[in-house]
């Protein structure tokens, strides 16, 4: 099948040195990707594996708890692929004004990617169509940082961007020179919202990860709002009623092949390859969240039932458990505030928790003590890091 132009070169002068930068064609590809049987197989396997996890969303009573702590996971994975060293631990100490184990700019910077997506949900379910102006407005929040602050937060770039080399004329790949970049922008935006025909949302998701990356319309923070993306897409068109997936996991895990394939689509318009790899990715991501799921719930109720046989001191120890699967990480002055009890209430069920082995203090200090709901945090975050 001939394959028409992915898109094409402009040549672009930097001070005295010219280049060509790359100007992605509008999606849908054209001519359409090639279906193969087993690229189908894939995508239907994928589709299975999100309808189970929107389930677990629709089903458990604690589905609240649990998408917290996912939204989190995802923002620590996607922050690493593009070099912070927080932790998911790191990411809960900050949350609570406590010292994380590296620099605390690595940590503001992956709270700053939670708070991007929570603005993108907040934005989608208050009738904002997914379009140029969400984007920004994410990226506002992503880089509301230190760090972020000269990049030009919520702004699309007025200035040349390359991708790997010190300048554009030794880069591995130049995006679009700025001047057409909000072209490029509005032919994304009316694909996302299924102009000029309705597309599969999985098989949407996935060609406009490609091409938001390509355009590259930010001066930082690309790679993080373009993986936020594919889940919000999900969300937006209804495959899941909850984020609760986090494709930063398989992308983190295989990521020279992830920046291989995004650059066979820009050379050669292999959309098939990266078809076929971001399904899998897709599929992995929704197996191993549900069983993550499973695991954290099966755990918080044998947890549950151990609290309930101490008597006349559990009704206040379960409040505080249930505070604890939002904030595993906690100290006992966040505990009263997530739970309207008393300081000394708080206090005497932490002790209570900590002789049943649930819980345990992770200071040995006598003010301040930061408490952890250690073996949740350890499930939670067994496919992150190693345990401790």
């Amino acid at each position: 099948m001939h394959r028409a132009e992915p898109g094409h070169y402009v040549a672009v002068t930097t001070g005295d040195e010219p280049f060509r930068a790359f100007v992605p064609a509008p999606l849908p590809p054209d001519p359409g990707v090639e279906w193969s049987a087993a690229l189908r197989r894939r995508f239907d396997a994928a589709l299975v594996a999100l309808g189970r996890l929107d389930a677990v969303t629709g089903l458990l009573p604690n589905a609240a708890l649990l998408l917290y702590s996912f939204v989190r996971k995802e923002a620590v994975l996607s922050s690493q692929i593009e070099g912070t060293q927080s932790s998911l631990a790191d990411l809960l100490l900050y949350e609570i004004d406590e010292q994380p184990g590296v620099p605390v700019d690595d940590a503001r910077e992956v709270s700053r990617c939670v708070a991007a997506l929570e603005v993108g949900l907040k934005n989608l379910r208050g009738g904002l169509p997914l379009c140029t102006r969400l984007l920004c407005e994410m990226h506002k929040a992503l880089l509301d940082h230190p760090r972020g602050r000269g990049k030009a937060p919520g702004e699309v770039r007025r200035s040349q961007v390359w991708i790997g080399g010190t300048r554009p004329g030794n880069a591995v790949f130049v995006p679009p020179p700025s001047e057409a970049v909000l072209d490029c922008l509005r032919h994304l935006e009316r694909f996302l919202n299924d102009e000029p025909e309705p597309i599969p949302p999985l098989v949407k998701a996935a060609l406009a990860h490609v091409q938001f990356e390509t355009i590259h319309p930010f001066l930082d923070g690309n790679g993080r709002i373009g993986r936020l993306l594919i889940v919000l897409q999900l969300v937006a068109d209804g495959v899941l009623r909850e984020p609760m997936l986090y494709p930063s996991l398989f992308f983190k895990t295989h990521r020279t092949l992830y920046y291989e394939l995004l650059n066979e689509v820009r050379l050669h318009g292999d959309w098939e390859r990266w078809l076929d790899y971001f399904a899998e990715g897709i599929e992995t991501s929704a197996t191993q969240a549900v069983a993550t799921a499973n695991t954290l719930l099966r755990l918080v109720d044998g947890d549950r039932n151990r609290i309930a046989r101490l008597g006349r001191a559990a009704g206040s120890a379960l409040e505080v458990h249930g505070a604890l699967q939002r904030q595993p990480l906690s100290t006992s002055a966040t505990l009263v505030k997530a739970t309207g009890l008393t300081p000394a209430t708080v206090n005497k069920s932490l002790v209570h928790l900590e002789r049943i082995g649930i819980v345990h203090e992770l200071t040995n200090r006598q003010r301040g003590r930061v408490f952890s709901y250690r073996r949740y945090v350890e499930e939670l975050a067994a496919e992150l890091e190693p345990a401790g």
